[in-house]
């Protein structure tokens, strides 16, 4: 029988050492010796303390794994491997760079575990404060305040890298998680629904290929960039009316797609202007051979139509929500979505409260007090 221990742990000195040394044994019994790097006592009390604490929450071969690692050393790594394509589309990885340019000056020397949740929050602060530089050939010059919207950005690539830091066991948990952003950003997340009279204004206004690519949106759920500019004639089989997505930005996106009346209509007209190269959609302008940006062209043909301005991707989100409104069941609803978590549906809610909105404003409230003659009996 093993015997009784006064204590779980010891904090002590070894000769001719001015540093604090802690002893404390593991969920398996086993006895762990490590210094505390410090010449506090106190410091070296809480240091054991946090050991027994991970013990207890069976943490603690997590904990000294990310003690070794800084976030420097993590974000090149998060960078090299899980932000590049095919992990992630050429865009995201831009968009990770940038916000990894300033994540790392304010937390690269940092270890890993040492990030927590009011870390974070300064960091977001100071941003919010600053300013926008732009190099020139004299020097930099200063614009206006961040917008929050970029800040936000820098708050979800820094989520994702610690996300993906917990999945491998470097941290216990996300400090992001207790996170609360600093100013509201207006219109973040709130995708915009396309009406149908909306939809037609904008196509009168658009150029032929982009007058097809809002009516195959809206019609298929495709994904501007990743899956419909980068397509090949072959891939379009207008006799079966389907169209076949080999590379996508999830694994569940890789299917067929089938076509409605409208959007086969859409891709016959545009493969009648593509000409006669291999892609849907050309382009000279670039070594990919197709186009790989519409933002110009969208945001002209809005202000031409006079629709206020809002995202291209939104026709995505217009295509799931009339889907939702004709009365398909949610799960259908995200497999033609092509998507691995069926939480993703969760992000056109709000969409569908709009569309709830918009009905609850034909509300006739002086129905229980119109006459017989009209055909409706009163309600007493």
């Amino acid at each position: 029988m093993p015997r009784s221990r006064e204590h779980d742990g010891v904090v002590f000195r070894r000769k001719e050492s001015r540093i604090w040394w802690i002893r404390y044994r593991d969920r398996n019994g086993i006895r762990r010796r490590e210094s505390s790097l410090t010449q506090d006592w106190n410091e070296a009390h809480k240091r054991l303390r946090e050991r027994l604490q991970a013990r207890d929450d069976n943490v603690l071969e997590v904990v000294k794994r990310g003690e070794s690692l800084s976030f420097g050393q993590w974000a090149d790594f998060f960078l090299e491997n899980y932000s590049k394509p095919p992990m992630r589309a050429e865009k995201t990885h831009e968009i990770n760079l940038r916000a990894a340019k300033h994540l790392k000056g304010a937390f690269g020397p940092s270890r890993l575990v040492d990030i927590t949740a009011d870390h974070v929050e300064l960091y977001l602060r100071g941003r919010l404060r600053q300013r926008v530089r732009i190099k020139c050939s004299l020097g930099y010059r200063e614009k206006g305040l961040l917008q929050p919207a970029t800040v936000h950005q820098e708050l979800r690539v820094l989520r994702r890298m610690l996300n993906v830091a917990v999945r491998k066991k470097l941290l216990p948990a996300n400090p992001c998680s207790g996170v609360e952003f600093p100013v509201r950003v207006k219109g973040l997340f709130r995708p915009h629904y396309v009406s149908w009279s909306e939809q037609k204004r904008i196509e009168q206004h658009a150029p032929a290929h982009l007058r097809n690519i809002v009516r195959i949106i809206t019609e298929t759920g495709l994904r501007v960039y990743k899956e419909l500019m980068s397509m090949k004639k072959d891939q379009v089989d207008l006799p079966n009316a389907v169209v076949w997505i080999p590379d996508s930005k999830t694994q569940n996106g890789i299917a067929e797609v089938p076509l409605t009346p409208l959007a086969v209509e859409a891709f016959r007209d545009q493969l009648a202007i593509a000409g006669d190269g291999p892609f849907l959609f050309p382009s000279d302008l670039n070594s990919t051979g197709h186009q790989i940006e519409l933002k110009t062209v969208w945001f002209k043909t809005l202000r031409r139509a006079k629709v206020p301005y809002f995202r291209i991707y939104d026709l995505r989100s217009t295509y799931a929500t009339r889907l939702s409104a004709g009365g398909v069941a949610d799960e259908w609803v995200t497999q033609l979505l092509r998507q691995g978590d069926s939480q993703v549906f969760k992000r056109y809610s709000q969409m569908k409260l709009q569309m709830k909105r918009e009905a609850l404003e034909k509300i006739n409230r002086q129905a229980n007090e119109m006459s017989l003659d009209s055909g409706t009996a009163m309600v007493q």
